[in-house]
């Protein structure tokens, strides 16, 4: 098996679980990275060797992590981290960069948290099962998009099921029943000229109850869900279909062709044009 290679996953936008990229690395010894932040999740597997995570807690400071084989570790969104090879026997791991709206409460029912993200497991089944869908993700990078996707989807899988947070209670709150109405009416009514204020006058909730709630659940305010689920609607449109770039903006929700040219470029780096030309490449 080819040990170091590093893959970015392309522009595809899955919305509830979506993977940025992905890489398998046999370190040199003292091989450091950082300290540094992501913007989305990212969690290493140690396939053997040792190293040692430098973690941003809550509180500021920095907590210390020595890590072996079989263990892993997450790195959470906005957290400063440093992590090195142990000069004597440094690691090989592999890792995936991932997000998605479904990702934050996945995470919640595990026992990694940003103050201990140190991934162990007693159970052996689930984490060999873990590895061989992060190996094949790596090392696959030319498979369908929904390919990959669902091996992600059953990674997050072995990594709940190998790594449950103790204790567990499910409990149905109104919160709860608030942010499902929230995302129907999100994905009924993209097309349409709404706003966060339609949002929260269908839950008959203040705007800022409803952008707190809905940020606790999802780790995004309901603001940034709508551009997310507008923006990957959009790529779908541009790249299966003949329609305009104004056609495709009023499709989704923009009236104005510039207001979503300008929206699509803030969310992807690159004009409407731009980005469809790349994925008919």
């Amino acid at each position: 098996m080819e040990k170091d290679n590093f893959y970015i996953f392309s522009s595809e936008n899955f919305v509830d679980l979506n993977l940025y990229q992905c890489g398998w690395e046999k370190c040199s010894s003292g091989h450091s990275f950082g300290p540094t932040t992501r913007n989305h999740y990212l969690f290493h597997y140690v396939v053997r060797g040792k190293g040692t995570l430098m973690a941003n807690g809550l509180k500021g400071s920095d907590n210390v992590f020595h890590i072996s084989g079989g263990q892993g570790f997450l790195i959470f969104p906005g957290q400063i981290t440093t992590y090195f090879a142990d000069k004597d026997n440094p690691w090989e791991y592999t890792w995936l960069e991932f997000d998605g709206l479904k990702v934050k409460e996945v995470i919640d029912f595990t026992k990694m948290t940003i103050e201990n993200p140190v991934y162990t497991t007693t159970d052996q089944k689930s984490r060999e099962a873990l590895l061989h869908e992060m190996s094949y993700i790596s090392h696959n990078p030319n498979e369908s998009p929904f390919n990959i996707i669902g091996h992600l989807y059953l990674f997050m899988h072995y990594l709940t099921t190998s790594c449950k947070r103790d204790g567990i209670i499910r409990t149905t709150k109104m919160s709860d029943f608030y942010i499902k109405e929230a995302i129907n009416f999100i994905e009924q009514r993209f097309m349409q000229d709404i706003s966060v204020e339609d949002i929260a006058e269908l839950c008959d909730l203040n705007r800022s109850y409803l952008t707190k709630i809905f940020k606790q659940s999802t780790g995004k305010s309901p603001k940034e869900f709508l551009i997310i689920y507008r923006m990957s609607k959009a790529q779908t449109l541009l790249r299966n279909t003949e329609l305009s770039v104004a056609d495709v903006g009023r499709a989704v929700g923009y009236n104005n062709q510039l207001n979503f040219s300008r929206a699509f470029k803030n969310f992807c780096g690159v004009s409407p044009s731009q980005w469809r030309d790349s994925a008919e490449r």
